[in-house]
């Protein structure tokens, strides 16, 4: 038999005696991480358009080399191609120190505040926000996909 598809799952339901005032709160908790999330992914976005950047720049200094601009395109090169971005750092450093310093203080911190309080279910608050939004037993409107068991 298939589990209702109207009941929300119990890894997004709050643990008993967890009230709606704690779920906002780790729920803000974890809306904040995913600030992070996204600040991280923006900061891999960087890393791959500057690589890209330095790469396009060195094929066209060869062009320009090419084209009888030696002169120039070596004085770019030596200035530009292959610069650190930040004093002593290239890109991939930045992401490296990003992701080993706050990045995994941040997420170990939201772990352990659901740990701590909902045991360890992620969304709880998102899931509550779901079930009261959601027109019960309207298609597109399930609080589950079908075939998903509700434990």
């Amino acid at each position: 038999m298939t589990p209702s598809t109207e009941v929300p799952d119990e890894g997004h339901t709050a643990p008993a005696g967890v009230s709606d005032q704690l779920v906002e709160a780790v729920g803000g908790v974890t809306a904040a991480f995913e600030v992070i999330e996204h600040a991280r992914g923006m900061l891999y976005a960087f890393h791959r358009l500057v690589g890209r950047a330095d790469k396009e720049l060195a094929e066209a200094l060869d062009q320009l080399e090419s084209a009888g601009r030696p002169d120039l395109a070596e004085a770019l090169r030596s200035e530009v191609v292959g610069r650190n971005v930040i004093d002593g750092r290239w890109t991939f450093q930045l992401v490296e120190e990003f992701d080993s310093g706050y990045y995994t203080a941040f997420a170990d911190a939201e772990r352990s505040v659901r740990d701590a309080t909902l045991g360890g279910r992620r969304h709880v608050f998102e899931a509550q926000l779901k079930e009261r939004e959601r027109t019960n037993g309207r298609p597109g409107h399930e609080a589950r996909p079908a075939g998903t068991a509700s434990g």
